[in-house]
């Protein structure tokens, strides 16, 4: 075939793929099905994400009181309830020295009823003028003696069996056994590390972030904490500057009460300046192009303006827009992509809801005051 009859052909192909990429409702002038949000004013702010860790804030080590061999242990992964004990080690030498000072409290306390008697009888015979003045003294300094031997006693008997209780170690809080230092049978010493333990159900975030962003941040305030795709808020509880010559960050401390593993590496999403009033539009009506981003507007006849604006600062689905827009402006957030200048649209779907809607995140809420107590406002 020559290029005579080639060319016609290659014209004609080409028409033919035009037609049919395009789609039906823009070929024949039907209305484009769309969804649609308003663009609205919010306030919002600058953020960055940094690294967070979930910890437990009850987490700790047990370490041995006393010294002995070790008996029992609990296992790993066991769950305990506050005063369980989760240890236990010999007590013999502990126990027969408490047998010891009990004997010698009796002992004490019947020379004790010996010399009360003593004292007693000669102070009756003094009134005869059968006895002297000195030995009734003496028997006095005697009971008196005997007296301060018994508080020494039971003083004693008290701290053995203190030692005997500690051999018993016991869960401060609720909780599950994380790890074993030591095991069944080996010899402790008082500090040994034998057992840790954490709450599960007792959960915080723990990030850092740049000193510079201190100021923009207060107790009270909830950030979005990041988990993949799961967004949750965690009010900040905290702040702690930790800044020196080598570091420059604070510490944030953030309650959580999902229910997370411990050591879950998650992001804090933090402001980076003041929050501020914007105008706004769901991140689904940008259309990008190489030119630069615009955004359809559906005005009162369902028709679609095409115009053009620029961004600025976003947060999670909403963006900041600069452009010929108003605060209640119909925006298209589905469908916009094939969407042409001046087209008919149809819209599908609830029409959106009237009013202000505020950004969740990254700041969601702030703490501010009624007058009668603490409230909350969208920030």
């Amino acid at each position: 075939m020559n290029l005579f009859f080639r060319r016609p052909l290659i014209k004609t192909w080409l028409l033919a793929a035009v037609v049919f990429a395009t789609p039906l409702h823009a070929q024949f002038g039907q209305a484009a099905p769309v969804v649609i949000d308003q663009a609205r004013v919010i306030t919002m702010a600058p953020t960055m994400q940094v690294s967070g860790t979930v910890l437990s804030r009850a987490d700790a080590v047990l370490s041995a009181e006393v010294e002995g061999r070790l008996l029992e242990i609990a296992e790993i992964g066991e769950r305990f309830k506050s005063g369980d004990v989760l240890a236990r080690i010999e007590d013999t030498v502990l126990r027969l020295r408490a047998e010891e000072l009990q004997a010698e409290i009796a002992s004490v306390e019947a020379s004790l009823l010996f010399l009360e008697a003593e004292l007693s009888r000669y102070q009756s015979l003094a009134e005869s003028n059968l006895a002297s003045r000195t030995q009734i003294d003496q028997t006095r300094s005697e009971r008196d003696i005997s007296l301060s031997n018994l508080t020494v006693a039971k003083s004693r008997l008290a701290q053995v069996q203190d030692q005997i209780d500690r051999t018993r170690m016991r869960a401060p809080f609720d909780g599950i056994v994380a790890e074993r230092r030591v095991q069944a049978g080996e010899r402790v010493s008082v500090g040994s590390p034998v057992l840790r333990i954490y709450n599960p159900n007792d959960l915080e975030v723990v990030a850092r972030a740049p000193l510079s962003y201190y100021r923009f941040i207060q107790p009270g305030d909830e950030l979005a904490v990041r988990l993949g795709e799961e967004v949750m808020a965690a009010p900040l509880r905290t702040l702690v500057s930790l800044g020196n010559e080598s570091s420059h960050v604070f510490e944030l401390r953030l309650n959580l009460e999902q229910r997370l593993p411990v050591g879950q590496a998650v992001r804090v999403t933090i402001p980076t300046a003041d929050v501020r009033e914007v105008l706004a539009v769901p991140r689904d009506a940008l259309v990008l192009r190489g030119d630069g981003a615009s955004i359809y507007i559906v005005d009162d006849e369902n028709t679609a303006r095409q115009i053009r604006v620029s961004v600025g600062i976003g947060s999670e689905e909403m963006i900041e827009v600069r452009g010929p827009i108003q605060s209640g402006d119909r925006v298209v957030i589905r469908g916009n992509e094939r969407l042409r200048p001046g087209q008919e649209v149809r819209i599908l779907g609830d029409p959106p809801k009237a009013g202000p809607v505020y950004s969740r995140s990254p700041l969601i809420r702030r703490p501010v005051s009624d007058g009668f107590g603490q409230s909350f406002c969208p920030a």
